[in-house]
């Protein structure tokens, strides 16, 4: 039986991460930040496979910590930064688990006698610090690929310059170890949707479908996406565990990046949707999936499945 570790594997994407790996035969180690919060990763022992599942406590600043999370594994997936929106230290809170915990992790990677494959889960905001907006000076139907060079926007959310910065700590690594013993892959995410595995409330995806559900503006960034009906392209969350798993076990895909998106669409229709009501407009495609769907066979969901599931299962 192999082993894959998650690093973030009790989160709202993680959970679908580790349940993936379960169910397709892998002994699965997943880190928590605080051992003690049980609440935050005992509905990972509900799951099919559950008996071929391990909690440890991870600090990913701390090499020791990680060098041990590692050890034996022959998956590594690492999904355990942070995606706070609301942040009050940001060096403490976003960089520093963000960038240095990236920088950590593939140092003891390169050390590690074990582990063959590895995927971080970056996020669109990585390509573009801007997200949702447009990059400036691209055109209104401009597609976007994995051949664009990352954007930077030093005005974007602390989230997306962190994402930004760490992805190309990857990049750097890869480009500088092209004969590494564990193949790296990179998947993007772009808004992630979709029911959660948990009842926990820290997830910023869940919040944004029960803020979008209801209308709600609890702060300037969100009342400013209402005011100018933003745009988002959009993922299911079973789909990017899927893209995920396809990534950790495809081999000769180092070095590879892969947009995990579908359907693109405005606030007011996503709106709509959580709240069974017609839409207006049509979805378009603004960050093109097809290259996952190609070479890790992916076959989307519609938003409006991610969404009804969503409203399905909150209870909201």
């Amino acid at each position: 039986m192999k082993t894959a570790g998650i690093i973030g594997g009790s989160g709202y994407i993680g959970s679908y991460v580790t349940k993936t790996f379960l169910e397709n035969g892998f002994s699965v180690r997943v880190s928590a930040t605080d051992i003690k919060k049980k609440k935050k990763y005992d509905h990972l022992k509900q799951l099919p496979g559950a008996e071929d599942l391990e909690i440890v406590s991870l600090d990913t600043r701390d090499i020791a910590s990680l060098k041990a999370f590692v050890d034996g594994c022959d998956v590594v997936v690492h999904g355990g930064t942070p995606f706070q929106l609301d942040v009050k230290d940001v060096t403490k809170e976003l960089f520093e688990p963000t960038i240095k915990g990236t920088e950590n992790f593939l140092n003891v990677i390169h050390e590690s006698s074990t582990v063959k494959k590895v995927v971080v889960i970056a996020s669109v905001a990585s390509y573009n610090t801007g997200y949702p907006m447009p990059v400036a000076g691209k055109p209104e139907d401009y597609l976007y690929t994995e051949s664009d060079e990352p954007h930077l926007n030093e005005e974007g959310h602390p989230y997306c310059q962190a994402k930004y910065h760490a992805d190309q700590v990857v990049r750097k690594f890869v480009a500088d170890h092209p004969d590494s013993d564990a193949e790296i892959v990179s998947v993007f995410p772009t808004g992630v949707m979709g029911p959660a595995l948990s009842e926990r409330d820290d997830s910023t995806s869940m919040g944004l479908q029960y803020l979008f559900r209801n209308k709600i503006a609890p702060n300037p960034f969100v009342q400013m996406l209402y005011d100018n009906d933003m745009e988002f392209a959009i993922v299911d969350v079973r789909d990017v565990a899927e893209g995920i798993y396809k990534a950790a076990t495809i081999n000769g895909l180092h070095g590879k990046n892969y947009y995990l998106s579908y359907e693109s669409w405005k606030v007011s229709d996503m709106s709509r949707m959580l709240n069974n009501e017609p839409v207006v407009e049509k979805p378009r495609f603004v960050y093109s999936g097809k290259k996952a769907e190609q070479d890790l066979g992916i076959s989307y969901k519609p938003a409006k499945v991610s969404f009804g599931d969503y409203v399905a299962g909150s209870g909201n």
